[in-house]
């Protein structure tokens, strides 16, 4: 019987021998770095040479407890052999020393995440056979005591922090690490081995085959190392990718002031602009660069030092270039006059930069138009419309929290509305520091530079509010310890008081002490002709969540293409609205109330006025008032402390004094009766939406003639104006009848007293399961649907968006769920529902109009999917929507 033939597993590749390696295959088998490395090779190029182990083989590591699969470190020798060949060099000879480099490589490029060993190779025989190689004594013994540290840091675990302060010494504050002569590197070297016994009661590895064992599984390990496992949380990088592994032949940038090592971009990554940017320093090594420990040169300074070299560079950095169609980012070595690239890769670059850059390419012809919209990426786009952290600023951090609303801003630390609004009236720039905000609190958010939250998440008030007024904002940096009586907050052992300067940062989630430095982006023509190719490109329409003429402005400047949400609750919270608004809810009767609500008309009106003015014609779609009546009334339990302290000074008032305190006791009284009347165990699914319009019909009615008179007027003035009215919380077709038969009789009436024509909608917002559920019905008299997919997330999850922050990041964490649902849409869950919606709608009513009204509006991946099952438009905060329309273009692009 014939023996059956076993395919032996390819777990490593020479540079040299992967075919192909510049594809998506070539880079998922070897890594950025390892493709990047094989191509350059191919190519030609002063690549020392090397070898990969595959993203396969570490994957197989971590599946089989961490160990090497069987005939792994076969290959890796049978290619240490050929490279030993090449170079004509044995690894661990002791005469002819080969010393290699150990580097991590992810398919995704994960910067300074994840592991790297240099020197790899040296003890104390080939320290000595280097030395003599190279004529350099001081040379050999400094490599050596960079290995000990590193590899120790890295294998090992020691602290680097201790081998930091043995070199410290040595220089005594006054010299570089460059000045330290052969016998005290070799005195340093010393010391650290004893460091590293002293640690690990074993002594350094002298075996260079031990060494590179350690060191590959110190590399795949790493892949798994918490930094790596947040950023790729944090930058939504599959965890199953792997890492590999890249062994190379080491050059030395640290053999005398003819060598040396650096970083270069092919453009300057934070502006764009096409020149060689970047850093170097002579008689150095990698790490000497990125630890900061010498000042680097600019790149232009090689020029004047090692002329021929950085013409040789600057020749390969356009050809790599021209090649991958994308800015390079570059580390190179030079070694006494020779240089080597080490690796290429598409650079990190700002907002502004990205989109300079694509368009610049695009008119270079390097790449095509639609390839410049999928080289600025949504985040970047994000990054470029709000104030940034000067990146070259110092900083001390003081806490940490959710992202809630892009930008940065400095400011005082204030904590009470009322205070942070008279301040900022004075001129003062005011952070608003809060456990948490509420709808009382709105008059010192607009007006406070940025908010900070103790608890809430991404789509609490405070997050909401922020991201519509494009207000930098932190939420739930739950390590501050808010004390309001004190008016301070703690953080550890650090306490900030009431006019202490802090610095938030909205993109990022940080919190800073005092006054950080920040730079002000600037949108000019490359912005505007990147948006202009993006929409020629999208189907999907995009409209801006505003509730003001300011907001409509903003929006409009933008490239909003309508209001797709204006809520109308948030026209009441001014002082003198809220005034009559708390007198309609406390009214006793239903003529009081009309009363009250006469009042709060032309409030309504005017404000309809500007945002019809505003949007010139495009689409407004107005939410009817939505939230329950008590969140316009004042907190029960500061009602019930005042009330306490007004009978504590009544009784100690003069006789004349107590008339006035008693009237007011009683008035105090009655406001805490009606409060306790209204609230509710539960008032997300209690008297809200359309059960308040349908209960109290008076309110639908006087928002109505606002909407339709504000129309009529701006009309006449030769505008045209498209309202569309969008009743809230509708879960059957007989709520959604109720009230669209009461709108449309209030419109008639007001169009027929100004006569004229005017085109309207009515519509639902679809918010509770069961809405979705039965929308077929609900699209036999809806004119629109619009998804609060806020709510919707709420009530299909059974979570609260605002108490939910406490334990969500665990359940991310843990995989419970793939992503934070009030930021990404549930697909299989709530995305199912919106889906199902949208095809029952259209069943019965092909022509209703269906979009996005929630957070989920300006989320890169929501968008995608709402492109992908046909919806008519997405809205979102007017500061979103280039992002929404840059994403909408992604994903027409994605899908075609």
């Amino acid at each position: 019987m014939e023996p059956v033939s076993v395919q032996k597993k390819t777990w490593s590749y020479l540079f040299e021998n992967f075919d192909n390696p510049n594809t998506p295959q070539g880079k998922m088998i070897l890594g950025g770095k390892g493709a990047a490395l094989a191509t350059m090779t191919g190519f030609g190029l002063p690549v020392p040479p090397g070898f990969v182990i595959t993203t396969e083989c570490c994957n197989t590591y971590h599946a089989n407890e961490k160990l090497f699969p069987d005939g792994m470190w076969a290959q890796v020798r049978e290619q240490l052999s050929a490279v030993e060949a090449k170079l004509g060099k044995g690894f661990g000879n002791p005469e002819n020393p080969l010393l290699v480099s150990v580097r991590s490589g992810s398919p995704i490029s994960m910067p300074g995440m994840m592991d790297t060993v240099l020197n790899l190779g040296l003890n104390d025989a080939t320290v000595e056979g280097l030395a003599k190689l190279t004529s350099d004594e001081r040379f050999a013994w400094d490599s050596y005591r960079r290995f000990i540290s590193l590899f120790s840091e890295i294998v090992l675990g020691v602290e680097h922090e201790k081998f930091e302060r043995v070199l410290d010494r040595f220089k005594n504050g006054e010299r570089s690490d460059s000045e330290l002569n052969a016998d005290e590197l070799k005195e340093i070297v010393s010391i650290y081995k004893r460091i590293v016994f002293a640690e690990n009661r074993k002594v350094f590895p002298e075996n260079p085959e031990v060494q590179l064992k350690m060191a590959i599984a110190a590399v795949f390990d790493s892949w798994m190392g918490k930094r790596a496992v947040d950023y790729r949380r944090v930058n939504r990088i599959p965890g199953d990718l792997g890492t590999a592994v890249n062994i190379q032949a080491m050059v030395f940038g640290n053999l005398g002031e003819t060598s040396g090592t650096g970083v270069c971009f092919t453009r300057n990554p934070s502006t764009g602009e096409k020149i060689l940017y970047g850093e170097y320093l002579l008689n150095a090594q990698g790490e000497d660069v990125v630890a900061g420990i010498r000042t680097p040169n600019p790149i232009s300074h090689l020029k004047d030092q090692l002329p021929h070299v950085y013409d040789e560079l600057f020749e390969i950095t356009t050809k790599l270039e021209q090649h991958y169609h994308d800015m390079q980012d570059i580390e190179f070595t030079i070694e006494r006059e020779k240089l080597y690239i080490l690796q290429t890769r598409s650079g990190k670059r700002t907002g502004s930069a990205a989109v300079k850059v694509a368009v610049a390419m695009f008119r270079e012809g390097l790449i095509d138009q639609n390839t410049a919209i999928r080289r600025v990426s949504p985040e970047q786009l994000d990054q470029l419309l709000h104030p940034m952290i000067d990146p070259d600023a110092k900083v001390e951090v003081l806490a940490s929290g959710l992202p809630a609303s892009p930008g940065a801003a400095q400011g005082i630390v204030i904590f009470i509305p009322d205070e942070a609004e008279e301040l900022a009236k004075q001129g003062e720039k005011v952070i608003l520091v809060r456990r948490e905000t509420s709808p009382d609190d709105f008059h010192g958010m607009v007006l406070a530079e940025a908010i900070l939250t103790e608890r809430g998440g991404m789509t609490s008030h405070a997050a909401v509010v922020a991201r519509g007024m494009g207000k930098p904002c932190v939420a739930g940096a739950s390590s501050l310890n808010i004390n309001y009586a004190h008016q301070e907050f703690s953080v550890g052992d650090v306490t900030v008081t009431k006019g202490e300067w802090i610095t938030v940062d909205g993109t990022t989630g940080q919190v800073f002490r005092g006054k950080v430095p920040t730079v002000q982006p600037k949108l000019d023509e490359d912005f505007e002709l990147l948006m202009s190719w993006a929409d020629e490109v999208r189907r999907l329409k995009v409209r801006a969540n505003a509730d003001t003429g300011h907001d409509a402005d903003v929006a409009r400047g933008y490239g909003a293409q309508g209001i797709g949400l204006c809520r109308t609750e948030h026209m009441f919270f001014g002082e003198d609205r809220l005034a009559v608004m708390r007198e309609m809810i406390l009214a006793g009767g239903q003529g009081e109330r009309e009363k009250a609500l006469a009042k709060l008309l032309p409030f309504q009106k005017q404000d309809f006025c500007e945002i019809f003015r505003s949007m010139k014609g495009l689409p407004v779609t107005i939410r009817l008032l939505d939230p329950p009546l008590h969140e316009f009334l004042p907190n029960k339990h500061e009602l019930m402390e005042e009330l306490t302290d007004m009978k504590f000074k009544a009784r100690h008032a003069s006789p004349k004094e107590m008339d006035f305190m008693l009237d007011e006791i009683a008035d105090k009284r009655k406001l805490l009766r009606r409060v306790e009347i209204l609230s509710e165990a539960n008032p997300m699914l209690g008297l809200r939406g359309c059960r308040l319009g349908i209960i109290v019909p008076e309110v639908t009615k006087m928002q109505t003639r606002a909407i339709f008179e504000a129309a009529c007027e701006v009309k006449n003035e030769g505008l045209e104006v498209f309202p569309e009215v969008m009743i809230p919380l509708v879960s059957t077709p007989e709520e959604f009848r109720n009230q669209a038969d009461l709108i449309r009789e209030t419109a008639k009436k007001v169009i027929e007293e100004h006569g004229i024509e005017l085109d309207y909608l009515v519509g639902t917002m679809i918010e509770l399961p069961r809405a979705a559920l039965v929308a077929d019905k609900i699209a036999q008299y809806a004119d629109f649907f619009s998804f609060g997919t806020n709510d919707l997330t709420q009530t299909t999850l059974g979570l609260s968006r605002d108490d939910s922050a406490r334990f969500l990041p665990v359940y991310v964490d843990k995989k419970i769920y793939p992503d934070d649902p009030f930021q990404t849409l549930d697909r299989e869950g709530v995305g199912q529902l919106v889906k199902m919606a949208t095809e029952l709608g259209r069943s019965v009513n092909p022509k209703i109009k269906i979009g996005v009204c929630g957070e989920h509006g300006g989320d890169p991946r929501s968008i995608e999917f709402f492109n992908s099952i046909g919806l008519d438009y997405v809205s979102c905060s007017p500061f979103r929507v280039p992002i929404a329309r840059l994403s909408a273009a992604h994903s027409k692009l994605k899908g075609s």
